[in-house]
């Protein structure tokens, strides 16, 4: 192990792919402390009432570290917290009447308008509902009645009231109340903002809280789909499907050719025949459309897509190549020896044939973990991905469907496709380096 490690830090290409496959799987071992499994596909799957403080098609708030133009990003303000920014006074006016005033104060330095804006209240009562009246107070004292509402228990108000968009001339809520008197086209006044909740509440025991939104255009570190769902999510669970789908159809097809080409050899005869006319059948056959056919007519499960790509690599031109290896070991002065002192045929195999070829199988196995990584990313772009879990081909097919490149939503496709490129690069960087070290053909003087 020390001579290995010493051949590998002659090489900084392999010492960075360590570094960058490292990274990955602390990614995936974070994301699976952090968010367990039954929490990402409820987040995942679920409707807008899952997701609804998200909004839809942000981009990452990074883009403002690069950008000129300062994007709204996502605020949120909530009465039942504390927060400097909201006062809460509960007065009495009568027998069973009461009256609350929230007030939620902030400053809006954005140069672009939200994106939608939302007040959410949550009440508790027993029969009476309580009346609400809302009041905005802009920057330049401009005061705007935003309307009254009964609120039940739950109640979301989204400023699409008809008489409130007559009062703003005919803008959108989340422009007319932020937008400069007059302006054309419509720009942002900056400032200090106040919108200012009364409720009336008819019972000693009722309350009231309010919740304030803002959506922005951008939103978390990754942005948001059209779904409202944080893509900051599947990016980070993508990180284990793609390692433990790569490595397990890795290791599953290169050990078991390895052995099925070893017991060919060592057996030969109709053994050897028998699994040879299987190999060159399954090497002609189409391998992408049957997998396609399988996601299509039978199943579009992980699980079903690993183990069909399993038996259909098993068989294929590596079997040839280890076959070729084995025919050298097998006349080997070492085997006749065990075969003297009356080794079976399985102690042979296991003992004798296959650890000789474990240096040359390392390099081949690190190199085609990427290969199946981006096999199953592909499928998933190609709309035969797992429909439960977030992955990063998932993303791309999303992106794909919602004609992102198109509408400008480069990151929806960008960091999907930067992530796999990291895994690939880390991976071949190692086995390009594990294939200079285990052959001595390709060492370098």
């Amino acid at each position: 192990m020390k001579k290995f490690f010493n051949s590998i830090k002659q090489y900084p290409s392999a010492i960075i792919g360590i570094l960058l496959v490292l990274l990955l799987v602390g990614l995936s071992i974070y994301t699976l402390i952090t968010i367990p499994y039954n929490q990402a596909i409820q987040e995942w799957r679920g409707g807008e009432d899952v997701r609804r403080n998200v909004p839809k098609t942000a981009r990452p708030t990074y883009i403002n570290w690069f950008s000129s133009k300062k994007y709204s990003e996502t605020v949120e303000f909530t009465s039942d917290e504390p927060d400097e920014r909201i006062e809460k006074t509960v007065r009495e006016m009568g027998k069973d009447l009461y009256d609350i005033n929230i007030t939620f104060t902030f400053d809006y330095d954005f140069d672009t308008f939200p994106q939608e804006m939302h007040l959410i209240f949550t009440s508790n009562y027993e029969e009476k509902s309580p009346f609400i009246f809302m009041t905005w107070y802009k920057p330049d004292g401009t005061e705007i009645d935003l309307g009254d509402i009964v609120v039940k228990p739950y109640e979301n108000f989204r400023f699409q009231d008809q008489k409130l968009l007559n009062r703003l001339d005919g803008d959108s809520a989340n422009i007319g109340l932020f937008a400069v008197p007059e302006s054309q086209p419509r720009e942002v006044q900056k400032g200090t903002y106040q919108l200012h909740v009364r409720a009336i509440t008819f019972e000693e025991e009722a309350d009231v809280e309010a919740r304030l939104i803002l959506f922005g255009e951008l939103h978390g570190v990754a942005g948001t789909d059209h779904r409202r769902r944080d893509l900051s999510l599947a990016l980070l669970w993508g990180a284990p499907i793609a390692l433990s789908f790569g490595l397990l159809a890795a290791l599953g097809t290169t050990f078991t050719t390895m052995f099925i080409a070893a017991v060919g050899v060592w057996f030969g005869g109709w053994v050897d025949e028998l699994i040879q006319r299987i190999t060159e059948i399954n090497m002609v056959l189409p391998f992408l459309p049957i997998l396609i056919m399988v996601g299509t007519f039978y199943s579009r499960s992980i699980w079903t897509i690993l183990g069909v790509v399993i038996l259909l690599s098993i068989f294929g031109q590596a079997i040839k190549n280890y076959r070729a290896i084995f025919l050298q070991i097998k006349e080997s002065q070492y085997i006749e020896a065990a075969q003297s002192y009356g080794a079976g045929s399985w102690r042979i195999i296991t003992r004798y044939l296959v650890p000789r070829i474990i240096p040359i199988l390392i390099p081949g196995l690190i190199s085609a973990i990427p290969s199946y990584v981006f096999l199953e990313a592909s499928l998933a772009v190609l709309g035969l991905g797992d429909p439960i879990l977030p992955t990063w081909g998932k993303i791309i097919n999303d992106a794909q469907m919602q004609g992102a490149l198109y509408n400008g939503y480069y990151y929806w496709v960008l960091q999907p496709a930067a992530l796999l490129m990291i895994t690939g690069l880390g991976f071949a960087m190692i086995g390009f380096a594990l294939d200079r070290i285990f052959n001595p053909k390709l060492r370098e003087v």
